[in-house]
């Protein structure tokens, strides 16, 4: 078994600076899936995007991300995390140069795809690292709490970020702005986070069954977005479900398979992997539909819809810095987790009703409800999640943890879309203004949302019915 340097005993603030930079790495990739958000109309107005096209701007990125972050935890467990992180952040920088000088529509895509495919390298060893990196439950806990906000507040923070540059200094430095950032985190990982101890390379990881599960997932993805005959998205439906199930079987079959399938034997591994897939397909999904609510249906500005969206972050930050922890060690995680969602099925209610025309009545008191049950709900379950993790499972418990997260967004972001789009033009088609029929869509979009957390917590209920 390889034994990585993490884990041998190191100072408080060297292990607490480590986390740091791996959490620098982790906010970059992470706001990257929304900052694209508020700058959905420029960008279809300036790169010649459809209507549909739009959700690949953020699907493009998710994607990858999710179905390559199995293979490349496998990755870093063989050949060494810190490697694996350097890489992956490496090609992410070069990948953020390509978005900020795409020139149409397609460049832009193709240079997300190659973003998801850096973030998958760099993110899949993050949650593997902090574990090795604070093997006490109490200081686990709190370390957990941290990369618990970073993951929850990066999506609010690339609204803000995205509207902020979008009007000041134009799309192209959403992408840009990165590549400073990137390479800063680069040169901090080198000096701050330990090597590895050489690691046996006489195995060989399951590429196949990597390219199985990422073939599927942007399948299952452009099915959903699809507008094409029901004849045609019935087979990519199926061919999406074959590979799927494919990637299972090679997974049983493998002699070095990227999922050990006995880990879902654990009810913390299983429930709290489908329970973060459910509850994130909501709240992902409420970042992207809400960005183009506050724009289209209200008339805000991209630096507006950002700004609007800042109270979730500054809540997030305030509940999971202060408050998770304590809460997680007193109560149990599932306790914290339960009661989070339930305030997240709320606070995507209230944005289902009809909008009076002011913030402080129509969006700020679901933002605050948001905020205090991401900041409960997210540091809970990432713990749940981690909590059966042994050293040699650590890499693949934090992959499948990262992989339940991206899934989740992107087919949250997809149907989400998707439902929208059909509603809108329902309601235009029966007569209703443009404003009326964009905001019955995104109506529809907030409650479905809400149902999905509501699965969530169900799933809570039953599956993680004891205590981790």
């Amino acid at each position: 078994m390889t034994r990585s340097t993490a884990t041998a005993p190191r100072s408080a603030p060297s292990r607490w600076l480590a986390l740091a930079v791996l959490c620098v790495g982790t906010l970059m990739i992470i706001l990257d899936g929304t900052i694209t958000s508020v700058a959905l109309p420029v960008l279809q107005a300036e790169l010649g995007f459809t209507t549909a096209g739009l959700a690949w701007t953020v699907n493009a990125y998710l994607v990858p991300l999710g179905g390559l972050l199995l293979l490349a935890g496998r990755l870093g467990d063989l050949y060494g995390r810190r490697r694996m992180l350097l890489s992956g952040l490496s090609l992410f920088v070069l990948a953020s140069l390509l978005c900020g000088l795409a020139v149409d529509a397609g460049m832009l895509v193709a240079a997300r795809f190659v973003q998801g495919i850096g973030a998958a390298m760099a993110s899949a060893v993050v949650l593997g690292m902090i574990v090795a990196l604070f093997p006490e439950p109490g200081e686990r806990a709190r370390a957990m709490g941290v990369y618990a906000f970073v993951g929850a507040a990066g999506a609010s923070i690339g609204t803000l970020l995205g509207g902020v540059l979008t009007d000041t200094v134009g799309w192209r430095w959403i992408f840009l702005v990165n590549v400073p950032i990137g390479v800063a985190a680069v040169l901090l990982a080198l000096r701050h986070v330990a090597a590895d101890s050489p690691a046996d390379r006489s195995a060989r990881p399951d590429v196949i069954g990597g390219l199985l599960v990422t073939a599927g997932l942007v399948l299952a993805v452009f099915t959903i977005v699809d507008t094409s005959g029901a004849a045609v998205r019935l087979g990519m439906a199926a061919l999406a479900v074959a590979l799927l199930v494919g990637f299972v079987v090679r997974q049983q079959r493998a002699a070095e398979p990227l999922v050990r399938l006995r880990i879902f034997r654990s009810r913390a591994v299983s429930g709290g992997n489908a329970a973060q897939l459910l509850m994130v397909a909501g709240m992902l999904g409420f970042q992207f539909t809400t960005a183009l609510y506050l724009q289209q249906a209200l008339g805000y500005a991209p630096a507006q819809a950002g700004f609007a969206l800042l109270p979730i972050t500054l809540t997030i930050a305030l509940v999971s810095l202060t408050a998770s922890g304590r809460l997680i060690a007193r109560s149990g995680a599932r306790t914290v987790l339960l009661a989070g969602e339930i305030l997240l099925v709320a606070g995507l209610l209230l944005l289902t009703r009809p909008p009076v025309g002011s913030y402080v009545v129509d969006v700020l008191p679901s933002m605050v409800v948001l905020g205090i049950g991401a900041g409960l709900a997210l540091p809970a379950v990432t713990t749940l999640m981690m909590s059966d993790a042994t050293p040699e499972d650590a890499g693949l418990a934090s992959g499948l943890a990262n992989t339940s997260q991206q899934v989740g967004g992107a087919l949250g972001t997809a149907v989400l879309a998707a439902l929208a789009a059909a509603r809108t033009d329902a309601a235009t088609a029966a007569g209703a203004s443009p404003i009326e029929a964009l905001t019955s869509g995104y109506q529809l979009a907030f409650f479905t949302s809400a149902v999905a957390v509501a699965a969530a917590g169900l799933v809570t209920v039953t599956v993680l019915r004891r205590r981790a």
